[in-house]
């Protein structure tokens, strides 16, 4: 792409590769008896179809931010998207298999080009946006092919740059561009953008241009040491569907006192909420309170039989929450080993 320092002359070649292969296709195609106009592009209700010849590959100029399409219009792609618009990025086509979702994301996005397969999105930008699930990435990588000048990212926050080297070809570059938002839901997720660390991964010249995107939808991007990925994602996963996991072990517990999932936010989240601000503040150690900082063995034993009679489900994350309760209680001196054993032979049912 001309804005990301593609030399004129080597888009050129590409231009005259991409002729020479496509008049090729076409006379094969007529020797079959199919009559093809070579300018014709059609639509199917909201659906945008290049013939097989056409690559009309948007251009920027000079300067200016790639002209740029996502393939996946779920959560994710359908809040970048809008979240770029609205920064005035050039989102111009989106690629979906599901004609609801390729018509919200339209409807957020005026003006965008929507396609059914994910082939036919790549002939019209310059940058592809892959925001599909991780399982998806490598296989729609393999299934497409990118030409001189363009650049291809993927959302996921586990896999590297190098689960898109099949779709790579001479002169196009791979990265990675993980938000780490929840994007549960559209408002809320286009909100928590501003502010947001984004794990960004690519060379020097795509990793400008990611970091230069990020900033745009207001986020902060962070270039990760190479091989932490997994583990940065896991504490991710933990951070949203581990703290996701906790409420609603907090919601069976609440039940046996005859509260509603809504009794049991309203009365546990300022607790929640006053926990984590003293760990932003005290740190996590110094923010612990409870039975294990006390060495309150009787009150883990009370816990663990009404949880075994009410709640048997949340006893084992109960039970290994405390455990890591009382690893961070001993770690800064509250508790004595004795009294920290005694507390793990409770939890364990030995005592």
């Amino acid at each position: 792409m001309r804005a990301w320092n593609e030399s004129e002359e080597v888009l050129r070649r590409a231009a005259e590769r991409r002729a020479l292969a496509d008049e090729e296709r076409l006379a094969a195609v007529r020797e079959q008896g199919i009559n093809l106009d070579p300018a014709a592009r059609h639509r199917h209700g909201d659906v945008e179809h290049a013939s097989d010849h056409e690559h009309p590959h948007g251009h920027s100029g000079s300067g200016e931010r790639p002209v740029t399409g996502i393939i996946g219009a779920g959560p994710v792609g359908l809040a970048l998207g809008v979240a770029l618009a609205k920064a005035g990025w050039p989102v111009e086509a989106v690629a979906s298999r599901d004609a609801g979702r390729r018509a919200r994301f339209r409807e957020h996005v005026p003006g965008v080009r929507a396609f059914h397969e994910a082939a036919a999105l790549v002939d019209d930008v310059e940058l592809v946006i892959l925001a599909v699930p991780d399982d998806a990435v490598a296989p729609l990588a393999a299934s497409l092919r990118l030409y001189a000048g363009q650049a291809i990212i993927h959302t996921s926050g586990l896999l590297g740059a190098e689960a898109l080297e099949p779709a790579l070809a001479a002169g196009s570059q791979a990265g990675a561009f993980h938000p780490l938002v929840a994007f549960a839901n559209l408002d809320r997720a286009l909100a928590a953008l501003h502010g947001a660390t984004i794990a960004i991964e690519g060379d020097d010249d795509l990793v400008a241009h990611l970091a230069d995107m990020a900033e745009a939808i207001g986020g902060v991007p962070v270039r990760l040491p190479p091989g932490t990925k997994a583990a940065y994602h896991a504490a991710a996963v933990l951070a949203a569907g581990g703290v996701t996991a906790l409420l609603d072990v907090i919601r069976e517990i609440a039940l046996v006192v005859g509260l509603d999932e809504a009794g049991a936010m309203r009365i546990y989240r300022p607790l929640l909420e006053q926990t984590v601000a003293n760990a932003a503040a005290l740190g996590i150690a110094g923010a612990l309170t409870g039975p294990a900082v006390r060495g309150d063995a009787g009150t883990l034993q009370a816990h663990t039989a009404a949880l075994a009679a009410g709640a048997p489900g949340a006893l084992p994350a109960y039970r290994a929450l405390v455990q890591r309760d009382i690893d961070i209680a001993q770690e800064r001196g509250a508790l004595a080993p004795e009294t920290a054993a005694r507390l793990r032979a409770v939890l364990a049912g030995e005592a």
